[in-house]
């Protein structure tokens, strides 16, 4: 069955130009060229997948991640943005979009990391069997349990909050726990695509759930100890020091 794709870009040649191929590669397409209409249609009928530009006028792409996260919507969501600096990326991911894609883009990578997203959710014909689980649904190590089914985290008896790619990652970390993983096979599992040497969407994500699982610290109190280490050159490996 094909997927509704909801696209909101307020430049109409591309968003023609996008709806047109979007179509051709199989989608169900609704097209809006700004972030009201966008918010719209996102309530009327919900999408499989959205595709938003940041920038447009009245509210934003970043603006519609934020409202319908708020609401406890999960849908996919990948940003298009012509900003290339990794705080204005950064600003995207942190507004609750899965994924990004710099302008001027390839439309094949477009369709690459839409058919990422949705096997990350389910909402693919292909996606991989998840491995045997314990009977009880949940998988621990190094101080973290994880419920996948519930898609909850504690490190010991504080629950974390994670964005479903924070999940994602994390999970992959746990179930390999003591096993380095490289970048590419991160990548691979997560994303569903190499964005190759220059991105650094990885080492973003993994200083998210550093944050997150270490905590802050407070004056006397030490955050707690580092459980997601760096191999230099190689990849990331989750273990207890």
């Amino acid at each position: 069955m094909p997927h509704n794709l909801l696209l909101a870009e307020d430049d109409r040649a591309i968003r023609h130009a996008l709806e047109r191929a979007l179509s051709l590669e199989g989608y169900e397409v609704t097209a809006v060229a700004d972030g009201v209409q966008a918010l719209a249609q996102a309530h009327r009928t919900p999408p499989d997948v959205l595709v938003l530009d940041v920038m447009m006028p009245g509210i934003d792409g970043l603006q519609v991640c934020r409202v319908l996260r708020a609401e406890g919507n999960r849908t996919p969501i990948l940003m298009l943005t012509a900003l290339v600096e990794t705080a204005d990326r950064i600003a995207g991911l942190d507004a609750g979009a899965d994924d990004y894609v710099v302008k001027p883009f390839d439309v094949e990578e477009v369709f690459a990391r839409l058919r990422a997203l949705l096997r990350r959710t389910g909402a693919s014909d292909d996606v991989p069997s998840e491995p045997q689980r314990a009977p009880d649904g949940q998988i621990a190590a190094a101080g973290l349990r994880i419920d996948p089914q519930a898609r909850r985290v504690w490190r010991g008896a504080r629950e974390i909050e994670l964005t479903r790619t924070e999940f994602d990652l994390l999970e992959l970390l746990v179930r390999n726990a003591g096993i380095v993983l490289d970048h590419t096979t991160i990548y691979d599992r997560i994303w569903g695509y190499d964005f190759g040497p220059g991105s650094k969407n990885l080492a973003v994500y993994v200083g998210y759930l550093r944050r997150k699982l270490d905590g802050p610290g407070t004056a006397g109190v030490p955050a707690a100890p580092s459980l997601i280490h760096t191999v230099r050159g190689v990849g990331y490996v989750l273990r207890e020091d």
